[in-house]
Parts: C-alpha cells; structure tokens; sequence
C-alpha cells in the first residue's frame, strides 16, 4: 500500500486590484505608518503590503496629549490626523518604496483633505512617491459636506471626493468608509460607481468618551475620539457584510482583528483582505505573521485550499 502524501498546504495569497499578496494580512493606516522603517518593520513581520498613515495637503501636529488609551475593552484615540505635510511624506514613500522592494511588499499610501479639490491635490503629489495604490481617507472631518460630517457619511459627498481623486489617480484608488452612518451600503456604491478601485472598512467606530473618575474629567485632551480594538470587531464584520452585498469591487475588512479566525471572519463577510492596526498594541509587532499563521491553521482544520474556498461564504444560503 502506497503512503498517502500529506495535503498541500493552504494557499493564503490573494489578489488586490491587480497586486498579488502573499497574505490577506495588511497593515493599516494610522499604525506605524509614519516613516520608512517602521513600514519595513511591519513587512518583515508578515505584513503582506503596508498603509502609510493618512497625510494631508500641510504639516498638522494634531492634538496635545493624551492622545491614545487602552480602556480595557479596547483603544480610543484621537491623534488629530497628525502627519508631516506631502512633502515630507513623499521622502518617506520613496525611500519605504525602495527597501520594500527586495521583499516583494507593497506600499499603499493614505492621505486625506478638507475639500474635494483637495483631496485631488494631495492625490497627485503623493503619487510623486510611487506607491503601489493610494487610499482616500473619506472619514476624516471636512468643511464641504452638509453639517462638516465627514464625506463618508453621505453617498453624493463620498461620490464627489472619490470622482476628484479618481481623475488624477494613476494607481489603483482604496476608498476608507466609516462605519458611523445607517446608509453605509449606499455609500459604498456611489464610491464604487465614482471610480474606486477597492474600498477599506472600516475606521474606527464613535466618538466615545472614557472619564478619569478620580480626576472627574475626560482623559483625551480632545475630549473624545474613535475607538478601535478588539470591542469593533463585530461592527467591522457587519459592515464588511453590507458592504460586500452591494459592491463588486474588493474590500480590505479593518476593526479589532486580532487572530487568525477573527480574520477568517472577515474574509467569509466578503473581504479580499485584512487590515491589522490595534493588533500590534495587542499582540506585539509579529502580530501579521502569528495572523497569518493562525488563519494557515484554521485553513488546514477545516480543508481549505485557499482564501477563495470560504470568502464570502457567510452570504451562502
């Protein structure tokens, strides 16, 4: 009798616009996103392509600290979109850009703005650094949409600024929605039929507010901010759902996954890939890798081949 061979082992790569990935594993934005090594050291961690923390037109310092805080159920934050300018920024890409090369990682940058118009500038110099794909951060506050919401929460503001951007885009465009709105799906289809190439869910979810009972007074400086950790993960899977629902365009599922089967979740609600960020503050910075890992595990117990055997099973039957 002829020994039985072992079963192969699972194939986690995927394809994201066009760009092979190793892994689904990501880093996401606003992570270790703020120069070139620690974008290297997240891909020589198991990141498959790394995200540049969202950057804006001008220097911003943000908000004075604290800034950050792990509540217990989770982290809030509220940084204040804190980055060095554009300028700055493509130094950063070009030279991220060069060490990741020989690694075979891409490079995603995000950035943001106060108007369409906006937006499109920041797009067009940021691609100056040659990034493999570029995200639009609609999520952040803006002047334009109705009330200052950010774009994110309105179909026609999110269509406007994806429209802008997608006209001066010469890479594969990422759309980051927010989770804060009850018309998210509505959302992710006028981005998609304004020209996003793939759409990145969520960022985080709130405001909240934690208060320092002995001080009588909230921690953050700014008062409130967005939380984020591993008390979102059921509100990212249910948005990466509605969204994958609507669009036929990949998703990048973010918001508390912290293990190989929180991303398993993710990918069964539709997404193409994974995005990891409070996951470094939980799991220490091999936190892709042991991810990536756990997910192999959970592939070979229940006998997938592949990220295409389950993705998008949850909408099944």
């Amino acid at each position: 009798m002829q020994p039985t061979s072992p079963d192969p082992e699972p194939d986690l790569s995927c394809s994201l616009c066009g760009i092979q990935l190793k892994t689904p594993v990501v880093l996401a934005s606003g992570i270790w996103g703020t120069d070139a090594h620690l974008l290297v050291r997240a891909a020589r961690n198991g990141a498959a392509a790394v995200t540049t923390k969202s950057c804006g037109l001008r220097e911003r310092t943000g908000h004075a600290n604290p800034t950050v805080l792990d509540w217990g159920g989770g982290i809030i934050n509220a940084v204040g979109l804190a980055n060095p300018g554009v300028d700055q920024e493509i130094t950063i890409l070009k030279e991220a850009r060069k060490l990741l090369r020989p690694m075979g990682t891409s490079l995603i940058a995000s950035f943001f703005g106060s108007t369409a118009d906006e937006f499109a500038k920041v797009a067009t110099r940021i691609q100056e650094g040659e990034p493999h794909l570029i995200e639009a951060n609609i999520s952040c506050p803006n002047v334009e949409a109705d009330l200052g919401l950010p774009f994110a929460l309105d179909p026609s503001s999110a269509a406007v600024v994806t429209e802008a951007v997608r006209r001066v885009s010469r890479v594969p465009l990422i759309v980051k929605l927010s989770p804060n709105t009850p018309r998210l799906a509505q959302v992710a289809r006028a981005v998609q039929e304004a020209g996003a190439d793939a759409i990145a869910a969520i960022n985080t979810v709130g405001p909240g507010m934690v208060i320092d009972v002995r001080a009588a007074r909230p921690v953050l400086s700014n008062l409130v901010g967005g939380i984020s950790g591993p008390a979102i993960l059921p509100i990212a899977v249910r948005c990466v759902y509605e969204i994958c629902k609507v669009v036929t365009i990949p998703v990048i599922g973010i918001g508390g996954v912290l293990t190989g089967e929180d991303a398993a979740q993710m990918i069964m609600a539709g997404a193409t890939a994974v995005g990891i960020g409070s996951g470094v503050h939980y799991r220490g910075e091999k936190a892709f890798a042991i991810v990536a890992d756990e997910l192999r595990c959970f592939m070979r117990e229940q006998r997938y081949s592949s990220l295409r055997d389950f993705r998008g099973a949850a909408h099944e039957g």
